[in-house]
């Protein structure tokens, strides 16, 4: 059974379709919203890989954004109270694995068969379409998320380790 992740990943997902708007509309910022969570939700699978993991990194804390805004060159000023609980679930290095694969489909399927039987995947009927098989709506509604030049510097943050990790459990990334 996984351990709930669920707060870690929603913030980490909400931080980068705010620092990587979607195109425009509500439909837009549904799929750019949905592919940022698939992507989060892989790369904190592969981040905390046991239930003992993800229990841990529930109770220290991931560490919050503000390295992550000073990156994205976010102007915050003084966040509200609501503002600044949600930023410190956000995970640096889910939010840097996660750009990595919404850039790089081959390295986002290496990722996806890497979590394919993870302690969290075990039992739930997982898909990750929208992240592996982006079709043409999905790459108008996040063209900045899934642009490499655009998210270079936030993948590049962390991208040594993801490559280590998915070496470690044999997925092949060419």
């Amino acid at each position: 059974m996984s351990a709930d992740l669920s707060p870690l990943i929603a913030a980490t997902a909400q931080w980068l379709t705010r620092a990587y708007a979607p195109g425009g509309g509500a439909l837009d910022s549904v799929l750019a919203g949905a592919q940022a969570r698939q992507a989060v939700t892989v790369a904190a699978w592969l981040r905390y890989p046991t239930v003992l993991d993800a229990g841990l990194a529930m109770v220290a804390g991931p560490g919050g954004s503000a390295r992550l805004d000073w990156l994205a060159g976010a102007d915050l000023g003084e966040p509200d109270e609501a503002d600044h609980a949600w930023r410190t679930w956000v995970d640096e290095v889910v939010a840097s694995w996660a750009a990595a694969l919404l850039s790089d489909r081959r390295l986002a399927a290496a990722a996806v068969a890497a979590v394919g039987d993870s302690d969290h995947a075990l039992g739930l009927p997982v898909e990750f379409r929208r992240l592996t098989a982006p079709d043409e709506h999905d790459g108008r509604a996040a063209p900045l998320l899934r642009h490499p030049d655009l998210v270079a510097s936030l993948a590049g943050l962390h991208r040594g380790e993801l490559l280590g990790r998915l070496d470690a459990g044999h997925a092949h990334v060419a």
